[in-house]
């Protein structure tokens, strides 16, 4: 692999990682699965643990959708464990899905170490498919913890979209101007333009949309 951060369109780099569920080596652990990745600044820091909560709360419906979460954060895994232990003793919540430990390299290869948020990781968030491709990343501020529900509706839009060949709107599938309606690939030449605006509902040849699985 190039000497760069991944990017989306990437595959996802090989490698073999120490988690608390033991070794494991990604993407292959997760084959013809969907994955999220996602890291934290810090074991026993208060926005981390809201998120770990919220991403267990939600663990049976990414497993609905075939996908499957890890963790990461450059912490050792007694760390990881003796944090997990804490949220259920304290939270009545036990962390199912496993979390990396990572001594630093794993982070900086993917680009989770910002130099001006010192040595900790940010809370970035890669969203890989089946194939083990990249196909979205995000980056977000240590001080801000993350929109779990938004996580679960990108992997919904995600499986939507290559499953019908469509686009989603803003918001999908709560669109203030096509509700859950999705978005039709634009015409290509004139015929095509006027077959598509003929065929289903749009605002133009250049903006047409329908209900998901129409034809």
């Amino acid at each position: 692999m190039e000497n760069r951060i991944p990017m989306i369109g990437d595959q996802f780099p090989e490698v073999e990682l120490q988690t608390t569920l033991g070794k494991m080596k990604l993407p292959k652990a997760f084959e013809g699965k969907w994955f999220i990745l996602f890291s934290h600044p810090a074991d026993f820091t208060p926005v981390c643990t809201t998120e770990f909560v919220a991403f267990q709360k939600r663990y049976e419906e990414f497993k609905s959708l075939n996908t499957e979460l890890i963790g990461l954060s450059i912490d050792q895994v007694f760390s990881h464990i003796k944090w997990v232990e804490w949220i259920k003793d304290n939270l009545d919540v036990q962390i199912e899905f496993p979390i990396i430990a990572d001594h630093g390299d794993f982070a900086k290869m993917m680009g989770l170490v910002h130099p001006s948020k010192g040595f900790n990781t940010v809370r970035a968030v890669y969203f890989v498919d089946p194939t083990g491709k990249i196909r979205a990343i995000l980056f977000y501020p240590q001080e801000i913890g993350r929109n779990f529900d938004e996580l679960l509706r990108m992997i919904k839009a995600f499986q939507v979209s290559d499953a019908n060949g469509v686009a989603m709107p803003a918001n999908w599938p709560n669109n203030e101007m096509i509700g859950d309606k999705v978005i039709v690939p634009p015409a290509t030449d004139f015929k095509a333009a006027q077959y598509k605006k003929s065929r289903y509902q749009n605002y133009d040849w250049w903006f047409c949309y329908k209900e998901v699985g129409q034809e």
